[in-house]
């Protein structure tokens, strides 16, 4: 008879050991910080102004604009979430979709920015010529998925009180609407973080065909592998039958 050991009483910090993507995001981060602290006119030509987009055609700006960061919390929270967060779907949808998925929602947010700028809205001109950097909107992105695929894990909420991940991302969905339309920055670029929602939302359920299928296939194979392991099933017939897909 199989025995089985409980480990009920271990107590662990977030999802383990960092994953390839995770940790080739959090060293660019890092090494592009390091850089700002040398030389800080970089945030000038590789952050996210929609005056030098638009403008002067830095078309580069949608994108390096992730890789730097205000300051020392900044980062650190940052990198924190997209470990806490990402680590367990770069298991689940492997690096390159990960990767993938973390640019797309990165060029969301940053799109939305860019729009946001031209509207008429409470502090777009503000937000027309003042730089936007930070992984923030992607790391919502994130967020997103990890309450699709997990929404009824735990996230404590403020560090205090435990809030099912579906309804975080209601709570900070509203939230981030709210002062992206009221203009109520402090600083902070909110419609990046609801163009990281709204993209990340769109690619998983917007019926974009073979990824997202895919996407789907793994999370069932996986789900289904972890139900054997669970109860002990051994699987018959030819080793390959779950590979072999019926369509």
């Amino acid at each position: 008879m199989r025995r089985y050991r409980y480990a009920s009483s271990v107590q662990s910090f977030g999802p383990g050991g960092i994953s390839p993507a995770i940790k080739m995001i959090i060293w660019a981060n890092v090494g592009v910080f390091v850089m700002q602290r040398l030389a800080p006119g970089l945030v000038i030509f590789f952050g996210l102004t929609p005056a030098a987009v638009f403008e002067r055609f830095w078309l580069w700006q949608p994108v390096t604009y992730l890789f730097l960061h205000g300051g020392f919390s900044h980062i650190l929270f940052n990198m924190l979430a997209l470990w806490m967060f990402g680590v367990e779907l770069e298991r689940l949808w492997g690096t390159e979709a990960f990767l993938k998925y973390y640019f797309v929602t990165g060029l969301g947010a940053a799109a939305t920015v860019l729009i946001w700028a031209l509207l008429p809205m409470s502090g777009a001109d503000q937000m027309y010529a003042i730089p936007t950097i930070g992984a923030s909107g992607a790391i919502y992105g994130v967020l997103l998925a990890f309450a699709l695929y997990y929404p009824d894990r735990p996230i404590y909420m403020y560090l205090l009180f435990p809030v099912p991940a579906k309804y975080f991302v209601m709570i900070i969905g509203a939230f981030v609407f709210m002062s992206s339309v009221s203009g109520a920055g402090g600083g902070v670029s909110h419609s990046a973080h609801l163009g990281g929602l709204v993209a990340g939302y769109l690619y998983l359920k917007g019926g974009t065909g073979g990824l997202i299928s895919e996407l789907k296939y793994q999370y069932i194979k996986w789900k289904m592998n972890r139900l054997r392991r669970r109860f002990g099933v051994h699987p018959g017939g030819r080793r390959d039958d779950w590979n072999d897909r019926i369509h």
